[in-house]
C-alpha cells in the first residue's frame, strides 16, 4: 500500500520548501515509512486529492487522506504504533501543542516576512503572480516593504531563541535524548529557511544551530536530502 504525500514546491521540484510539509517528511522518515513525494505549486493546491483541503501538506494512504501535519502525525501515531513514536504518550502530544504554537509566534513570525522575495523568485510566473497578490494582501504592503520590515526582526531572532537554548544546553533534543514530533515541528522552521535563503540566521557555535545540524543528518540525513540556498 503506497503512502503518498502531496507537498509543496516551485520551478524546481526536487527542492519543496514549506516548514509544514518538512514536518511530515520528517515524521514518516522518523517511523522509517516508505513514501512518494508528489510536488505541487501554490496554484495546484487546490486541485489536490479532489480538493480534499486548502493547504499542503496532505496524505494519503490507501483509502485514508489526512492534511495538516499536526494531524498526519497523530494519524501516524495511531496508525502505526509499533514503529518508533513521534509524542511518547498524551503528556508529548501536548508539549508538541506549545512548541507548535511557540515556534508560529516567535520563529515563524519573525523570518517568515524576510523570506518572501526568496520564495517569489522560487516559482513560476503563474503562482508568483499568486504568491504577490495573497501576500500583499495579507500584509497591506508590497513583497518589498515587507522583507525590508523583516530585517530588523532577524536581528532580534537569536534573543528569541533562549528558552530553546538553554533547554539544548541540557538534552540533544526537544524531545531528549533522541528527536520526537516537537523536534520536527521547530526543525521545519529553520528549514524552510535553510531551502529558501542563503541568509544566516544562526551562528556556527550557537547550540541551536547544532541541534539543527543534528536534525539535518536524522534518518539518513533526510533534511539534507536538499541542499541549502546558495
Amino acid at each position: 500500500m503506497t503512502i503518498t504525500l502531496y507537498e509543496l514546491t516551485g520551478r524546481d521540484a526536487a527542492r519543496p520548501f514549506s516548514p509544514h510539509c518538512w514536518k511530515t517528511v520528517m515524521s514518516l522518515a522518523h517511523k522509517g515509512l516508505e513514501f512518494e513525494r508528489s510536488p505541487v505549486p501554490f496554484t495546484g493546491v487546490p486541485e489536490v486529492e479532489n480538493r480534499f483541503g486548502k493547504t499542503v501538506p496532505v496524505l494519503r494512504d490507501g483509502d485514508r487522506v489526512i492534511s495538516d501535519s499536526f494531524d498526519i502525525a497523530l494519524y501516524l501515531e495511531e496508525a502505526y504504533p509499533d514503529r518508533p513514536t513521534l509524542f511518547a504518550g498524551e503528556g508529548g502530544i501536548a508539549l508538541s501543542r506549545f512548541v507548535e504554537a511557540w515556534t508560529m509566534t516567535q520563529i515563524h513570525t519573525t523570518i517568515g516576512g524576510r523570506l518572501l522575495l526568496d520564495i517569489h523568485a522560487m516559482l513560476e510566473p503563474q503562482d508568483q503572480a499568486y504568491f504577490r497578490q495573497s501576500r500583499e494582501a495579507r500584509f497591506g504592503k508590497s513583497l518589498e516593504e515587507v522583507v525590508e520590515a523583516g530585517a530588523e526582526r532577524v536581528r532580534e531572532f537569536a534573543a528569541k531563541l533562549e528558552p530553546l537554548r538553554l533547554m539544548l544546553g541540557r538534552q540533544p533534543f526537544i524531545g531528549g535524548e533522541g528527536p520526537l514530533f516537537a523536534d520536527y515541528i521547530v526543525f521545519g522552521a529553520f528549514q524552510w529557511a535553510r531551502v529558501c535563503s542563503a541568509e544566516q540566521l544562526l551562528e556556527p557555535d550557537d547550540p541551536v544551530a547544532q541541534w539543527f545540524g543534528r536534525c539535518l543528518d536524522l534518518h539518513g540525513g533526510t533534511g539534507r536530502s536538499v541542499a541549502a540556498a546558495a
